[in-house]
């Protein structure tokens, strides 16, 4: 079975880090995007999904987005069945943040999106470390072009 998703669209709010009681970084937000499909009248119509996202994800889209940024995810859907303060079940269907990719921010003002746009916090954090090891120095004839 295949679950993945991958959305463009763009944070309803800044988002808000938070750790759980473990000590794990974890972000909820939601991404809203225009739908093909027009409202009654002609209007637009958009849709709200609720996402997660975890560790190294959550702390750099909590670093660099703020409301209206627009951001690329991919993830995987998930159900959560929780219950509520009155005792009535309820469940909620999420998506599961693997990989991010930042496009800038509706204000342009955020130069430091506008640096890691199309990186993921993984590959960003993978590049910087190879730099800090001495591995990014390469020879003229070493490069593939």
């Amino acid at each position: 079975m295949i679950n993945r998703v991958i959305l463009v669209g763009r944070l309803t709010r800044t988002p808000e880090l938070r750790m759980t009681p473990a000590g794990v970084n974890v972000l909820s937000f939601t991404l809203a995007f225009d739908n093909k499909t027009k409202g009654p009248d002609g209007s637009k119509t958009s849709s709200f999904v609720n996402c997660t996202a975890w560790r190294n994800s959550a702390e750099f889209i909590s670093k660099y987005c703020e409301k209206g940024s627009q951001i690329g995810i991919e993830g995987y859907l998930q159900e959560r069945k929780y219950q509520r303060k009155d005792g009535t079940n309820a469940s909620v269907v999420e998506v599961i943040v693997d990989n991010v990719s930042l496009f800038g921010s509706k204000s342009n003002n955020s130069a430091a999106v506008e640096e890691n746009a199309g990186y993921t916090r993984d590959q960003q954090t993978s590049f910087d470390d190879n730099l800090a090891a001495g591995e990014g120095d390469m020879a003229d004839d070493d490069l593939p072009f």
